[in-house]
């Protein structure tokens, strides 16, 4: 299959430059702000945390290859999984599909969509179980309208009713879309592993954002904390946009503020976060993509 490496590249160009004139637009001295804070020890715990987030969810992806009869060594399926990175900014995150796919020795597409397909439900719900605090703390704000309480309600009844449809009528989606049977006997293999990997290495990207509103005197706990940054990237993932570019960045800012924050202070915040959960894999999985493509040559970008 041949990959529209082009699409994809421009896709992320067009991402990034947006990044860059919203943090040319904010001023310089916020910008220089900013650098500070990503320098200081609380930028660099949080940074630390984002790494583990990625090298968890590696070894998820290890497991699932083995699956797949494709064992590979620590650091290099740590370093293969992390050049998928390099295409997360694309709408649903579906360049990161790509990953089993630039291999030497490719995987078949129905197997690459299938290891896609697991990273992301379990990714979903590790994500929705992190969002707990945040609705709680939603739903016990002072004045809580009516239909904040009932949206919550009514998203929670649709997800466990689409799941069970989905359970229902698995074969049939089955036969219609191989890599989805694929994907369901990836999350049926070692499921307690897959689910702790997956809620520890997010979990470390909540502490990550709560080390931030430390740093900028917001005085949030923890778990409210990560509650805030699941249900962001839950409502980002949603929009379907690249990597959620938008959506993230509207609900964490919009959150933040009404918890008390300063609207500058939540959007320098916001802006911290996403560079260090996003932008910060991207440009990593740059470097591995380069590495293992011109030196290791275990990646072909043909």
């Amino acid at each position: 299959m041949k990959l529209p490496l082009k699409s994809l590249l421009l896709v992320i160009g067009g991402a990034a430059t947006v990044y860059a004139l919203v943090l040319l637009l904010s001023g310089e001295r916020a910008s220089v702000h900013l650098l500070q804070e990503l320098l200081s020890p609380a930028g660099a715990l949080a940074a630390a945390l984002c790494l583990l987030n990625y090298v968890l969810r590696g070894q998820r992806w290890r497991l699932w290859m083995a699956h797949y009869e494709r064992p590979l060594p620590l650091l290099q399926g740590l370093r293969l999984y992390l050049a998928g990175y390099t295409f997360t900014p694309t709408p649903g995150n579906v360049g990161e599909a790509a990953r089993g796919l630039l291999l030497r020795q490719p995987l078949g597409t129905a197997d690459s969509l299938a290891i896609f397909g697991a990273e992301r439900v379990a990714d979903l719900l590790a994500l929705l179980l992190l969002t707990l605090p945040g609705l709680w703390w939603l739903s016990q704000r002072p004045g809580a309208a009516a239909w904040q309480l009932q949206l919550i309600a009514a998203a929670l009844a649709i997800s466990l009713l689409s799941a069970a449809v989905l359970y229902r009528y698995r074969r049939t989606l089955w036969q219609r879309l191989p890599w989805l049977q694929g994907a369901w006997h990836c999350l049926a293999r070692r499921p307690w592993t897959w689910l702790g990997l997956t809620l520890v290495a997010w979990a470390a990207q909540g502490l990550a954002t709560w080390l931030l509103c430390r740093a900028f005197g917001l005085g949030l706990d923890p778990l409210l904390a990560t509650g805030f940054y699941a249900l962001a990237m839950v409502g980002g993932a949603l929009s379907m946009l690249p990597a959620g570019l938008g959506g993230t960045e509207a609900l964490l800012t919009g959150l933040l503020v009404l918890q008390g924050a300063a609207l500058a202070t939540a959007v320098a915040v916001t802006v911290l976060v996403r560079l260090l959960t996003l932008w910060l894999a991207v440009a990593i999985g740059a470097l591995a993509l380069l590495y293992s493509a011109a030196v290791s040559k275990d990646i072909s970008l043909r």
